[in-house]
């Protein structure tokens, strides 16, 4: 069980990274805005999750067909950690190379909420989000937020891959 985490666990941490680097390298050439490399982001992390599926069945087939639920989570979780570290890492070492990102994405969200709120509204929101910004800014909140992210999304992916590959054996009664 092990092996078959680690396996698929880096392979789900391989593909997260190198799409997300990919995004990085990508976006201001293809001229993609915070919101688009957001829808971007998730969409990565929802395709680096497809192995935790692609595990659990591969530890099916290798259990001679067999899987509980239990057998199936306990996979899953193992799977979803790698990735998870591995990306809240790779957050961690993006914000020390590009220390103008929190300032250039504050700065984005401030115009296009000047843009689309009243006057009151636009200072109230202002100060949440600067207030957000402010408790994310320390690179081991980057690195706690984006592995909790990966993580819940890779739980979740666990549950629903566990529930429907599980297979119980078959008992064979003799009349």
């Amino acid at each position: 069980m092990k092996q078959t985490a680690w396996r698929y666990g880096l392979y789900a941490a391989i593909v997260l990274t190198g799409l997300m680097s990919l995004s990085l390298f990508l976006s201001p050439r293809l001229g993609l805005n915070y919101d688009d490399r957001e829808v971007v982001g998730y969409l990565s992390i929802f395709l680096s999750m497809i192995f935790i599926f692609l595990g659990i069945r591969y530890y099916r087939n290798q259990n001679n067909g067999y899987l509980s639920f239990g057998q199936g989570l306990k996979l899953g979780v193992l799977m979803a950690l790698l990735p998870a570290v591995l990306f809240g890492l790779f957050n961690m070492i993006y914000g020390l190379v590009n220390p103008h990102f929190f300032q250039d994405y504050a700065n984005y969200y401030i115009e296009d909420m000047r843009r689309t709120m009243p006057a009151k509204e636009f200072e109230v929101e202002k100060a949440a989000f600067l207030k957000k910004m402010d408790f994310l800014r320390p690179p081991l909140m980057q690195f706690l937020v984006m592995a909790i992210t990966v993580f819940v999304i890779g739980f979740i992916v666990a549950i629903i891959s566990s529930l429907a590959l599980q297979r119980k054996p078959q008992v064979n009664v003799v009349v």
